[in-house]
This record gives C-alpha cells, structure tokens and sequence, in this order.
C-alpha cells in the first residue's frame, strides 16, 4: 500500500457550516435537532429532524449553478469547495490525475416526492428539464468537476449509511492502484420528506421521542430509534508522494480502510457483529496494526435498540471478548479504547455521515480532544463501554477509527493517524 494522506476538510452539518463551526459545535455539545421545516404533514408521526440551518447555496455557487441543483448536491459542493480551498491543490496543472468519489444514499429522492406531488395531485402537469440533473446521485460528482475541471476517475457511492466510509475506501483503492495521484471524497445528503420519514417510522426505526434535544441519545437505555439529518462532508485525499512534491500542508495519514457485507439480512446486521469485526480487522490489516493500538473508536451508534448493542458486541470480539452471555473482565475491557458517537449532535447525516465523523477523528487526532456521546444518561449493562459520557475529554490520541454500517449489511471501518514526516 502507498502512504496516503489527507490535505483538505469540509463540512456542512446542522450544528454548523464549515468544519471549524461543525467541530466548535461539538466541543460546545450542540444539538442541531429540531422540529421539521422542510415539510408539515400531520398523518406522519415523526416531527424532528437535523437540519442545516442558514444555508445559502449562492454563498457557494453561482444563481445559475443553484437552480441546477439538488439541496443534497448543494451541500456536497459546499463542502468541496472549503476542503478543495484548504488543501491548495492545483487542479488545472494536472485535471487527469484528480478524481471524485461521491457518496449519497438517498439522491434526491426529496425532489422526487416533491415533483410527484406536483404532477399528480396539484396538476402541474409540466416537469422542469432541471428535474434530473437535480435528482441524479452522480450529478454531485458531476457538477464538482465540471466547476473545477476535473478529469480523473469519477464514481459515485450509494451504499446506504456506508457510503461516505466506502466512498474513502473506494478513493484509497484507486490512488493505491495509481489511477490518480488525488482524491477528492465528497457526501452529501438531504432527504427529509413525508415518504422516507413515513417508511422509517412503518418500520420502527425512528425516535419517536417529541424531545428534539434529547431523542437521539446513542447507547442510553431509554434509546428508541434514529433521527433524520443531512449535510455534507468532503476530504482531499492523496499520495504522500504527490503531497511532499507540492510541499502541501497534512493534516493526517489514511492508515487503514476496510469493507465488506454481512449478507444476512437487509436491515438488520448479524446478531453476532462478525461482519463489522471482520470489516475492522481488515482495516487493521492495511494498517499493520493491533485492535490495542487504535486510541479512540468512532462508531456508527444510530441511537437504535438493535444496532448499537450489536456494535459494542462487536468491538468487544475485536479486543478479544467472545463470551457475551457473561459480563466482559473489567481487565480486558480496560484495553478497549474510548468510544462515542456524533449522531446526537447531527442526527444521522445518513451517506454523507462517514465523512463528516471522520472528520471528528481528524480534529479529535489535531486537538488532543475526545467528542463525546451527547444524552447518554442511563447505562445499559448491553452497551457497557466507555462512551465520553461526560463531555470533550482532553486526551492524547494518535490513532482513530471510524465505523459505518448501512442497510443490506455494507460495513466500512477507516483508520486514521497522526502524520509523522
């Protein structure tokens, strides 16, 4: 494997625009959850949501370029442009050798619902031609390097919750493979409508906590389900080689990555975690290092009953615990790092979440400052590690993971480490 490094951050989440505000706001233990403005419907039963406040795409964009596009791409060309802007890269000295992996597990499917309703049940019986290009997950990519000029590989990743951490894996892979010498890996998510929050409360997966401050609480007992976000996330990703030649400022080292599928069930993971264990032994792997080494674990944590036991369970196979039925030795639990997760701050910013937590790793590995897991109140004796209950906590940490785990069993585990010349 080729030293890869990150050069460049982005960020636009509902606790914060930019990725100083979004870190601020989470040392400041924000919550970016409140009650929904993107739409009232009184038959669905769910009326909160993260949403990004303050978001003027014109800010980021010309008029023309914002009329063109989906809120969901909007927020992933915000985030772009900040990470592009930070890394300094040179785009037109070499357009064939920079490439962008986006990631979005909903598209535009908020258009969708929008420009359905219109046509049938309002009448308007004429779509705009903007309508697709709004819409298309790959428009992200698409419209980004347009803007910019970018010639090199270009996919799109839509593997649920796991889009962002696979979009990394896939950016990794081909300047591993030497397609490009630089990876831009953008998110960007926007979905909240009456269809896909009507779908998930059907399906029991989200809060139905009227609370918005405190409904997502991640591996508290009260627990009861996920809440909607959206937002974006964007990281310049390159060979150490090329970052060296072009004296570029690093801001981490890419150790490891991982992914693969648990091929059980569409929703639910294995009971047993073995698909996410085997997903952060590989990135181990990558990375040539032991679970002992990792300083803090990210986690996916959705604040659901079912998932966030399931990922303790799996950490703790990943440090060598397997008995489950039994309390795990307070010995060999003392070995399992620290642990949290974001989603109370931002609700679950679904493919564009893998970026932005991320992102926290690489500002907790700058900062010597630990996130911690907002409303975790009450312990269950199912998720008995140490959460960072009690706010920021100043630490030293060189390495960091960070989990994503998305329906139809996609897992990605990203590891990354303070940079040493």
């Amino acid at each position: 494997m080729k030293n890869l490094v990150i050069t460049g951050l982005g960020a636009v989440t509902p606790i914060g625009i930019g990725v100083d505000n979004y870190w601020q706001g989470i040392l400041d233990m924000k919550c970016g959850i409140e009650k929904i403005t993107r739409f009232h419907d009184e038959d669905i039963p769910i009326t909160i949501a993260g949403e990004v406040k303050d978001f003027d795409p014109k800010n980021y964009m010309s008029p023309k370029l914002t009329k063109e596009t989906g809120t969901f791409i909007q927020f992933a060309y915000a985030s772009a442009k900040e990470a592009i802007k930070q890394s300094n890269i040179d785009i037109d000295s070499q357009p064939d050798r920079i490439g962008v992996v986006m990631a979005t597990a909903l598209s535009g499917t908020s258009i969708i619902a929008d420009t359905e309703r219109a046509y049938s049940v309002d009448g308007k019986k004429r779509v705009s031609p903007r309508f697709l290009p709004k819409i298309l997950g790959n428009l992200g990519a698409a419209q980004i390097a347009i803007s910019y000029g970018i010639h090199g590989p270009s996919f799109t990743v839509s593997t649920a919750c796991s889009s962002g951490g696979d979009a990394i894996c896939m950016a990794a892979m081909l300047l591993n493979s030497g397609e490009a010498d630089v990876m831009l890996v953008v998110g960007g998510e926007s979905a909240h409508c009456p269809i896909i929050m009507s779908t998930l409360a059907q399906a029991k997966a989200l809060s139905k906590n009227t609370d918005p401050k405190s409904a997502c609480r991640p591996f508290d007992a009260d627990r009861d389900g996920f809440v909607m976000g959206e937002g974006g996330g964007a990281i310049v990703l390159e060979t150490e080689e090329h970052a060296k030649k072009r004296n570029a400022k690093v801001l981490c080292s890419l150790a490891g990555y991982g992914n693969n599928t648990d091929a059980y069930h569409v929703t639910s993971p294995r009971p047993d975690g073995s698909g996410a264990v085997e997903c952060m032994i590989s990135a181990l792997k990558k990375a040539g290092m032991k679970p002992e080494d990792i300083d803090y674990i990210n986690t996916h944590g959705t604040s659901t009953p079912v998932g966030d036991p399931i990922e303790v369970k799996a950490i703790k196979t990943l440090f060598g615990w397997k008995n489950h039925e039994n309390p795990m030795p307070e010995e060999l639990k003392a070995k399992i790092p620290p642990v949290s997760s974001t989603k109370g701050n931002t609700g679950h910013l679904m493919g564009a979440g893998g970026i932005t937590e991320i992102i926290a790793c690489i500002k907790a590995i700058e900062t010597g400052i630990l996130p911690p897991t907002l409303n975790y109140k009450t312990p269950d004796p199912l998720c008995d590690l140490d959460f960072v209950s009690e706010g920021p906590r100043k630490v030293k940490i060189n390495t960091a993971m960070s989990n994503a785990l998305g329906f139809g069993g996609q897992n990605s585990s990203i590891i990354v480490k303070k940079y040493t010349k």
